[in-house]
């Protein structure tokens, strides 16, 4: 088709359908919406009862990525692997892996919340045991203190590497995965 072919063909449709008053709207951050749909439709919310967040990060030479488990107290699970696109280190992709556990438990909806991490530092930072001397560990403390006021009730706890082993897997699985736009 040449140039002139297709503009006579879409000014004929702009004649044809403007007098139905159609407007086009770009829907943004379908993927997105589409998750927060999948997980409304699949987890059956109990308002009072605590659901436990297992999240945890992972960094090597191929990338990084985070990964969470969320566990419905009926012992539903959700489960989400995040590549992160940009060099982070171990204890940064931690604080990511709080965030993004954070965030898909908003998303569900659960009002209490108990997070459990392997990183030592980032689970007594979040407590104020540890002073975050790092000012992107204080940025990052601040995103959690922000995203976590949505919840009733939230604790974060340190657990051995051993009892998060789920987590830890799929956090190594997404760091891995080769970045498609490379």
């Amino acid at each position: 088709m040449t140039h002139s072919e297709v503009s006579g063909r879409m000014i004929k449709w702009t004649v044809e359908l403007g007098e139905y008053d159609i407007e086009y709207k770009p829907r943004v951050a379908i993927k997105a919406q589409a998750l927060t749909d999948f997980l409304i439709e699949m987890v059956q919310l109990e308002e009072e009862e605590i659901w436990r967040v297992f999240v945890d990060g992972a960094s090597n030479s191929l990338g990084c990525g985070v990964r969470v488990v969320l566990i419905a107290p009926s012992g539903e699970k959700v489960k989400l692997a995040l590549r992160i696109d940009s060099r982070v280190t171990n204890n940064e992709t931690e604080n990511e892996a709080v965030l993004a556990g954070l965030q898909a438990a908003r998303e569900v909806g659960p009002s209490r919340v108990i997070i459990y991490s392997d990183s030592q530092l980032v689970a007594q930072q979040i407590k104020g045991a540890y002073e975050a001397k790092d000012e992107k560990m204080l940025k990052y403390l601040r995103l959690i203190t922000t995203r976590a006021a949505s919840l009733t009730d939230w604790s974060i706890e340190q657990i051995p590497r051993d009892e998060n082993v789920e987590a830890d897997t799929l956090a190594k699985m997404a760091a891995s995965l080769s970045n498609v736009s490379t």
